[in-house]
């Protein structure tokens, strides 16, 4: 990687090369390249043409990635909607291991707690890049403390759908878990034992690798039913193994409204800013995550639209069972899930016409010819950091360490009419509004609202919506007056210190680079 480092248009500092990627661009505002004068390339597609046969099934994971024709230095994928129950990257790095393999560039959509198998991978050398959305635990120690050769590249789903179409993420083997799948590698995540709902993250990856191979623990009768998410075309293997993960860390139970006194009363702050600021009307579309601070905002949004016979026009996003009961009381006309958070969900994915598979492409792609974000009037968001510019961090800790995820975050941020962010106003006697965030993620220009348990800030630039809660009898203040109340209870933090070595580069949905990640 160069040293050779620029200021971008928030004042941070990013290379202009990175080792692995080549020459880069700093970002330069959130809606820089979508003006209509940027021309974006889509990749053209390269594959081996495969022989005539009825069935894919080979007999081992080995046999399988022997016939892939995978290579030392290439790139391989894997989706995360087996959440904290994934065995598969664990399986699939051990045996490649046994195998000799050497500098892989590990493109997950995303990695999270189940996934330590990774940082044993990048210690070792099997593991020399990595290309992902979210880095916790192990993971994230091993990025922050400098073991990578090169630094991580960190995407939103909207920038990774990007990234692979244009061809700046290159797949070469893709390793797709599929809870449901044929002989012929029709693949479904709505029935199994290992049942994980929609594949929307694993759909662009099974799109556009090189090779896939559908690795599956409940090899069903050709034609799989009741739903294909990924259909027998794009799968060029199926490798059957005893089991792809954990089904009580995949999808469990109905997710939980919290009860925490000060997280509901954040709740229902956030839910009367959206309610002041006029979205929440007739075809209004509404995202909110599946934690219980925002379930609980879902469910206030839920009381008032049956209340006022409000109809709105979609959801999307992560659906929990509780969107998809709004969906089935006919509070909104249709639900776009790109992930599954429980198992209500999996059933109404199943067997409601309305509720769709919805890629990542779909979902969040700047690029394509519209995606979803790009019409949505609310969106919930958390945060571990926001900062006086509204910036926000969903990745560093107050440690410094990786240990969050961008998601997408600044994708609906960028494409919601109205994005709120929802955070505790100090965590562990940490206060949660900073001078200046550690790492910017989502830039302040896309975030409108600032909700805290001590006050509302209200982004200047939104003067339309100071107007409108200006009489709202919400605890609106001044953000720089938040902070001093906050640190008036807290003290000011000590500046964490980080050495020169870029380890992580945060690369804004459109492609260029809005922060780097310094050594721990």
């Amino acid at each position: 990687m160069s040293t050779n480092c620029v200021r971008n248009s928030l004042g941070r500092l990013v290379p202009r090369e990175i080792r692995g990627l080549g020459a880069v661009e700093p970002f330069s505002g959130p809606y820089a390249r979508l003006d209509g004068s940027f021309i974006w390339t889509a990749s053209p597609l390269s594959r081996r043409v495969p022989t005539i046969s009825a069935n894919k099934v080979v007999s081992s994971l080995r046999a399988a990635i022997e016939r892939s024709g995978l290579q030392n230095g290439m790139t391989i994928s894997f989706h995360h909607h087996l959440r904290n129950g994934d065995a598969i990257v664990s399986l699939v790095l051990s045996e490649l291991e046994k195998m000799g393999y050497r500098d892989l560039t590990l493109a997950p959509s995303s990695l999270g707690d189940s996934h330590d198998c990774v940082a044993d991978a990048i210690k070792k050398g099997l593991v020399t890049r990595l290309n992902t959305s979210g880095v916790r635990g192990e993971v994230g120690k091993a990025i922050s403390n400098g073991y990578l050769e090169s630094p991580a590249i960190i995407r939103s789903h909207g920038g990774r759908a990007r990234a692979i179409e244009e061809g700046s993420l290159k797949i070469d083997v893709a390793f797709l878990g599929a809870p449901a799948c044929d002989r012929l590698g029709n693949m479904t995540g709505v029935i199994g034992n290992t049942a994980c709902g929609s594949l929307g993250y694993a759909m662009v990856d099974a799109r556009y690798a090189s090779h896939v191979i559908a690795i599956t623990d409940n090899l069903v009768d050709y034609p799989l039913s009741p739903r294909i998410s990924i259909p027998q075309y794009l799968v060029d293997q199926v490798v059957v193994v005893d089991s792809i993960g954990d089904p009580s860390k995949i999808a469990t139970g109905a997710t939980r409204i919290t009860r925490d006194p000060l997280q509901l009363y954040i709740a229902e702050l956030a839910f009367k800013v959206i309610k002041a600021s006029g979205y929440l009307k007739n075809d209004c579309s509404f995202q909110t995550g599946g934690g219980g601070p925002s379930l609980a905002v879902a469910r206030y949004v839920r009381d008032y639209m049956k209340s006022n016979s409000i109809k709105g026009s979609y959801c999307i996003g992560g659906i929990t069972g509780y969107m998809a009961d709004m969906l089935k009381e006919g509070l909104f006309r249709t639900l776009f899930d790109v992930q599954s958070f429980d198992a209500a969900v999996i059933d109404s994915i199943a067997h409601n016409p309305n509720h769709v598979e919805a890629d990542a492409s779909w979902y969040a792609n700047p690029f394509n010819k519209g995606c979803l974000v790009n019409d949505l009037d609310v969106v919930v968001l958390a945060a571990l950091d926001v900062d006086v510019d509204f910036n926000v961090d969903v990745l560093t800790g107050h440690d410094g360490i990786l240990r969050g995820a961008s998601g997408g975050h600044s994708d609906t941020a960028a494409g919601a009419k109205l994005a709120l962010i929802t955070i505790p106003s100090m965590r562990n006697g940490v206060p949660s509004i900073r001078e200046r965030v550690q790492t910017v993620v989502t830039p302040g220009e896309t975030v409108d609202v600032i909700i805290t348990e001590r006050g509302i800030s209200v982004n200047p630039r939104r003067e339309d919506l100071i107007a409108k809660l200006k009489d709202s009898g919400l605890p609106i203040k001044n953000i720089h007056q938040l902070k001093k109340d906050i640190e008036a209870i807290t003290g000011i933090p000590e500046e964490i210190s980080f050495q020169n070595e870029i380890v992580g580069i945060v690369e804004y949905r459109d492609g260029t680079i809005i922060d780097s990640i310094r050594k721990v």
